[in-house]
């Protein structure tokens, strides 16, 4: 028997999943949360084979999570969930060390499919996920850039960013229109949306 911890905030998907789980006969949910700040003492307490975790949980995301399992709890396998294929995001959970990635609107078929590889000790990549990595490709801003551009995205304005990061406006203003020219986008706006789509900010 295949023992789950399952970690989703919207109370009817945790349900629907927890019921689809239950019809296996080789899948057992042994715990359930709605938070990830709840996620390792749960794992801790019932000693899950497979933590199933949504990435977008309140409090604390379920990467962070996820993480933190990897380096106290060797032993539990993670699955995460999203319902966003951003190929940033799975680059992020892959280089964390997460066992299996797959889509929430995938058929419940795959979910369960999803878990026993992940608890067999196979890595289990949604297909659609892996061709949008794919055809992102890595990150070309600097770390500089990232940082810049990170303060732009929460509304911090140029001499903000410059004081912030020890730098000249002007020297901000240069790095913002790099970010622009190296992401092809139209602006700074399109070109946070461009980082944030690919899960990068």
């Amino acid at each position: 028997m295949i023992r789950v911890l399952l970690a989703e905030d919207m109370h009817m998907v945790r349900g629907a999943l927890v019921a689809l789980l239950d019809l296996e006969p080789d899948i057992e949910v042994v715990a359930e949360v709605d938070s990830g700040d709840q996620i390792v003492s749960m794992v801790q307490e019932h000693e899950p084979d497979v933590a199933v975790i949504d990435i977008d949980l309140p409090v604390l995301d379920g990467l962070s999570a996820a993480t933190t399992i990897r380096a106290t709890l060797p032993g539990v396998r993670t699955l995460m969930l999203t319902s966003l294929a951003r190929p940033g995001t799975l680059r992020r959970a892959l280089a964390a060390g997460v066992d299996g990635f797959i889509l929430k609107d995938a058929p419940p078929a795959k979910l369960a499919a999803a878990i026993r590889d992940v608890a067999a000790g196979r890595r289990v990549v949604d297909s659609q996920l892996a061709l949008a990595a794919w055809d992102r490709g890595e990150c070309p801003l600097t770390e500089r850039e990232l940082e810049v551009l990170r303060l732009a995205a929460n509304g911090t304005d140029a001499p903000e960013i410059a004081k912030v990061l020890s730098l000249s406006a002007g020297t901000v203003r240069n790095y913002l229109t790099a970010v622009v020219a190296k992401l092809d986008a139209r602006n700074r706006v399109d070109a946070i949306r461009i980082a944030s789509d690919a899960g990068w900010l």
